[in-house]
């Protein structure tokens, strides 16, 4: 390589929760890092998130009293996960929360809170109902770090909206990132740089000793020098229409909840150098209500309605977890009985709007969606099949079907509120509520996604790996750009992040062994 623009001992690319765990956790280690970030905002995907964090056993719940073990967490994660992925990789995870969230408390900027929320798989051995494993940041106040405010990525109404982010506090994933970034600050070796996007990895005699960048300020390419390593936690491919047709992932990108950002460059870099993948056809999937620009945003606990397909019949436990509703949504498209839009079904008996706790993106007025054709009400069910263009006779009859269900307190086609998770928009009641009161109301749905969940094949170390199974020196990988660990399913809430930032930080923990090992053997060489 020619001559180096910046030399440092970490390059981290991306700047999500993982990217600033890997960052913060190099810098606390006395190490030089340099954070690039290819927008003008921090944050990534979790910025838009609830920054929740699926970390069994860990300090924050062990001062709560929790009886949950790590032993315990970890059975109920790989009953569920499988073999899809290594189990080497799927213990790390469980195993490495609890202490990385040990590591961060030591930082008193770094501070979090029990979110109750129930494990995803409610019948697996194990599985928690009363949320005892998932924590979130404590939401920090603005004026402690006012002029992050305009830096840190999101709210989804801020970018997608146009809305002013709050002035009050940061909260969720936005608390997550500021809490990160202010946390570092304390390290001058620590510096991050926006608008900065890597093109390339350069690798000598085999080894990731750096990587070019593109410099959005000045238009200009240059490159930085890694004396110890290249982190890869950028998010994933999302937004790439075209790399979502190459690998088939379901959906289309204007449905994805990432940032626009989110297009796959940095794991186009590991794969130019002979990194292997995983997962490419997988992301987290969930149904996502259709706004007036044309986006199905992700959405999630509803308090009623029922969704049916093209037939006017429903398919689904509108209740379940997010990504298994996504999924079946996915086995309909494939198996030609639903289209898309597929419709919520719902009564007037709480209002026109739909029943739906968190849409993520804001409803905006309602005349808008009217006259987008994705809001139709109607006096009686009949017509209201008319124009949303399902059999009438099939939607009449779904409809007093699903209303003895509601009657006996029992869904006996989709086991609605059969497992705890199905109860939670309901305080723990049953998730049934009848369709009875005109007008009768139906809200046009998709397919969305919080993300792709394939990328860059990696060991325990989070060390990526090459085509023949080998760790490729230097370079490692977290959060989307790397292959979850999770495999084919989402185990429960916060698995996403929590993945990102133990593997970051699991990432340079194996860095700085290599690094003490390399500095032994310079003594040595130079005793010598």
């Amino acid at each position: 390589m020619g001559d180096w623009h910046r030399e440092c001992d970490v390059l981290v690319v991306g700047s999500g929760a993982g990217a600033l765990t890997g960052a913060y956790t190099a810098a606390r280690e006395g190490l030089d890092v340099i954070v690039v970030e290819s927008t003008d905002k921090f944050g990534g995907t979790t910025a838009y998130s609830g920054g929740g964090m699926w970390f069994p056993a860990n300090p924050v719940l062990r001062r709560a009293g929790t009886d949950d073990t790590i032993e315990d967490a970890l059975q109920y994660y790989t009953s569920v996960v499988g073999n899809r992925t290594p189990r080497a990789l799927q213990e790390a995870f469980v195993r490495s929360g609890a202490p990385l969230v040990e590591y961060l408390e030591a930082d008193d900027h770094l501070q979090f809170q029990i979110f109750p929320w129930p494990d995803y798989f409610g019948n697996a051995p194990k599985a928690r109902g009363d949320g005892q494993r998932h924590i979130a940041p404590e939401p920090l106040a603005v004026s402690e770090a006012e002029d992050l405010q305009q830096v840190v990525r999101g709210p989804l109404d801020t970018d997608r909206l146009g809305i002013a982010p709050p002035d009050d506090y940061f909260v969720g994933g936005r608390a997550l990132i500021a809490r990160l970034l202010v946390a570092g600050r304390q390290y001058p070796k620590l510096t991050t740089h926006l608008n900065t996007t890597l093109t390339e990895l350069v690798v000598e005699n085999g080894r990731v000793v750096g990587a070019t960048v593109d410099d959005g300020a000045s238009g200009k390419q240059y490159a930085i020098r890694a004396r110890r390593g290249v982190l890869l936690a950028a998010g994933g491919f999302e937004n790439n229409g075209e790399l979502r047709a190459k690998y088939r992932v379901p959906g289309a990108a204007r449905d994805a909840m990432g940032p626009g950002s989110n297009v796959g460059q940095a794991l186009e870099a590991g794969i130019a150098i002979g990194a292997d993948t995983d997962l490419m056809d997988e992301a987290w999937w969930a149904p996502g209500m259709t706004h007036p620009d044309g986006r199905s945003a992700f959405a999630l606990l509803f308090t009623g309605g029922i969704f049916v397909n093209r037939n006017g019949e429903r398919f689904v436990n509108e209740s379940q977890p997010y990504d298994q509703l996504g999924r079946t949504v996915i086995a309909g498209l494939d198996a030609g009985s639903l289209g898309l839009p597929y419709w919520m079904i719902y009564d007037d008996s709480a209002g026109d709007l739909p029943p739906v706790v968190l849409t993520n993106v804001s409803m905006v007025d309602r005349t808008l969606y009217e006259a987008a054709g994705l809001w139709h009400s109607a006096d009686t069910l009949e017509e209201l099949a008319g124009l949303i263009g399902v059999p009438a006779k099939n939607l009449v009859a779904t409809v007093d079907r699903f209303n003895t269900f509601v009657e006996r307190g029992s869904d006996e086609d989709f086991g609605r509120g059969d497992e705890l998770y199905d109860r939670v928009a309901f305080d723990g009641g049953v998730p049934l509520v009848a369709i009875t009161q005109g007008p009768f109301h139906a809200a046009a749905f998709g397919l969305s996604d919080l993300g792709t969940k394939g990328g860059l094949r990696t060991d325990e170390h989070a060390r990526v790996l090459d085509t023949s199974g080998q760790p490729i020196p230097g370079l490692y990988a977290a959060g989307n750009t790397m292959a979850a660990p999770s495999g084919c399913v989402y185990p429960g809430g916060g698995h996403p992040i929590g993945t990102s930032m133990v593997f970051s930080h699991r990432a340079v923990l194996d860095l700085l062994d290599n690094t003490r090992t390399i500095a032994t053997m310079d003594s040595v060489d130079h005793a010598v």
